[in-house]
């Protein structure tokens, strides 16, 4: 059985877009579950458009998902001479002939046409043409069937198949000598020995074409599978108005890869009702057959939902590390202060993102901060300076600084003082964090330490005597 070979072929013009990530990412799960192989090509032939920076962005997204390729990254602008050799060979065949009509000409025929109610394809003026025209500019054209039927079963929609006189003769060189898309293409994968090609929708017009060009040269014609576009919340395609729509905007927007990967493979794929999906669950259980036929709509909050399950379910000594640049745009610097794993064991639970796992960490590494002037106003009164006091009597008494006893210490103080706990905990908090929303005192009060927790009640008890 032969091996199983799949790609990913984005185009340089711009960052890694979550629709081209999904395809990536099908690509991927399907030759990994195979055996296979997952190739990358940059299809780079569009000079113009193509960027050094957005081969970049494209890589960075790829190993930021952690889609790993097994072959390339193999550049289309490398393979001009091959192009060339097989337009030749295909004119030398009489499968393919120049066509010197001009842009003017072309433009005219296609006008009459329309006028007349007819398809606006090529006419065919050159196509029966022998001998050449010395000196005069000319595009070469894919010499197509003009009757009978294409057709190819797609694995996610079905049979789907074109009348040959709806299609025209595909330009496959260009008067300046360049190649065009469709016909790269269908070298790059014939050469390459691509058996799956798993795309976006929007090249199902394409794919007769390509498989005429695969029968023209001899090759076999690979399995398609094209896979509905991912829409926006009104039901549009998905675009910069409905938010970002960059793989890495959502990376610095502090979602997690493993989130985006389970997000984005359940735009379109299901299997049962399950929602959350490990890499190696994926691996095992992804089908393309299980692709559904309509479009995905793309929904945040599903995803900030899925973020923060991996959040509060992952490693923190992984988070930590993460955390660190998210940190350092703050002006944190983790080694100055209590231990991050530590920190972010606090925070895990209910973080739905790197940028909320960062806001909450910075107070524990701020040694002078300003209090919240509403609840400074609300629990900072003359009559909480006794309990500090109290407080901090019992807390140097511990023999451990640890959470059973800093909660044992405040029990203690409740039950001597006749208080509740509702009476002391927000003093406290604003004490140590600057406002009323924290983590469990007792986790907060572990993690800075005894001297760190002193400090910031004494200095709370300072600012409460004036």
């Amino acid at each position: 059985m032969p091996e199983v070979r799949l790609r990913f072929a984005p185009s340089p013009t711009g960052y890694l877009h979550v629709g081209g990530a999904r395809t990536a990412l099908f690509n991927w799960l399907l030759a990994r579950k195979e055996g296979g192989k997952f190739i990358l090509r940059i299809e780079d032939t569009d000079v113009a458009r193509s960027t050094q920076e957005s081969v970049d962005a494209i890589l960075d997204g790829m190993r930021w998902l952690g889609l790993d390729w097994d072959e390339g990254p193999f550049y289309q602008s490398d393979n001009f001479p091959l192009y060339k050799e097989f337009v030749e060979k295909l004119l030398a065949a009489g499968k393919a002939y120049k066509c010197y009509c001009t842009a003017e000409e072309l433009e005219s025929k296609r006008e009459r046409a329309l006028q007349e109610g007819r398809k606006p394809k090529y006419d065919g003026t050159c196509r029966e043409l022998t001998g050449e025209q010395a000196g005069k500019p000319y595009v070469v054209r894919f010499r197509a069937p003009q009757d009978g039927v294409t057709g190819f079963d797609d694995l996610i929609k079905g049979r789907i198949a074109f009348n040959n006189e709806e299609l025209d003769d595909l330009i496959i060189q260009r008067s300046d000598g360049t190649p065009t898309y469709n016909f790269v293409v269908v070298i790059d994968d014939a050469t390459m020995g691509i058996t799956t090609v798993i795309r976006g929708d929007d090249h199902v017009n394409n794919t007769p074409r390509q498989i005429l060009l695969y029968e023209a040269l001899g090759y076999p014609v690979p399995h398609f599978a094209h896979v509905p576009m991912i829409l926006g919340a009104d039901k549009t395609r998905l675009s910069k108005r409905h938010g970002a729509t960059s793989v890495m905007a959502y990376r610095d927007m502090g979602f997690l890869p493993e989130a985006m990967v389970n997000y984005l493979v359940r735009l379109g794929w299901s299997y049962g009702d399950e929602e959350i999906f490990s890499r190696d669950d994926l691996v095992e259980k992804f089908s393309i057959e299980n692709v559904g036929r309509s479009a995905g709509v793309f929904n945040p909050d599903k995803l900030l939902w899925l973020n923060a399950h991996y959040i509060k379910n992952g490693d923190p000594v992984r988070l930590a590390g993460l955390l660190v640049p998210f940190l350092a745009e703050r002006g944190v610097d983790p080694a100055t202060g209590p231990d991050l794993v530590a920190v972010v064991k606090t925070l895990q639970e209910r973080a739905r993102t790197m940028l909320e796992l960062a806001d909450g960490a910075v107070f524990y590494y701020r040694r002078e901060f300003d209090y919240d002037e509403q609840a400074a106003a609300k629990f900072l009164k003359p009559e909480v300076a006794p309990l500090y006091e109290a407080l901090l009597a019992k807390l140097a008494a511990l023999s451990s600084f640890s959470h059973d006893g800093i909660e044992a210490a405040f029990k203690a103080l409740c039950e001597e003082q006749v208080i509740k706990m509702g009476q002391i905990g927000p003093p406290v908090r604003i004490a140590l964090c600057g406002g009323t929303t924290s983590p469990s005192i007792y986790e907060v009060m572990e993690v800075l330490g005894a001297a760190e927790t002193q400090r910031r009640l004494e200095r709370a008890l300072t600012k409460l005597r004036g």
